[in-house]
């Protein structure tokens, strides 16, 4: 354990970036699981609808820097892909 009051800090401050950080990749996986559940159930609107809000969770944690943004980017390429193949 840290004995120096910085090193004290530190340690809760990456704690809670660390948690800040794991909240977000959640929501942004969640947002990525109910695009491709709305393209397994063949519903366009439906996935179009949770593309655009996928794309936009995607894209704000690559602004918080959660994400790289080509890591962003690759993300929204492949789901925005799986819908355009829907037909």
């Amino acid at each position: 354990m840290a004995n120096i009051k910085s090193a004290k800090k530190r340690i809760l401050v990456s704690r809670a970036r660390a948690e800040r950080n794991k909240s977000i990749r959640s929501g942004v996986k969640t947002a990525m699981k109910k695009v491709f559940a709305a393209i397994e159930s063949g519903d366009k609107e439906a996935a179009q609808a949770a593309l655009s809000a996928a794309t936009k969770a995607i894209h704000m944690a690559a602004s918080k820097g959660v994400y790289h943004r080509n890591n962003s980017a690759r993300k929204v390429s492949l789901i925005s892909r799986a819908v355009n193949k829907m037909g």
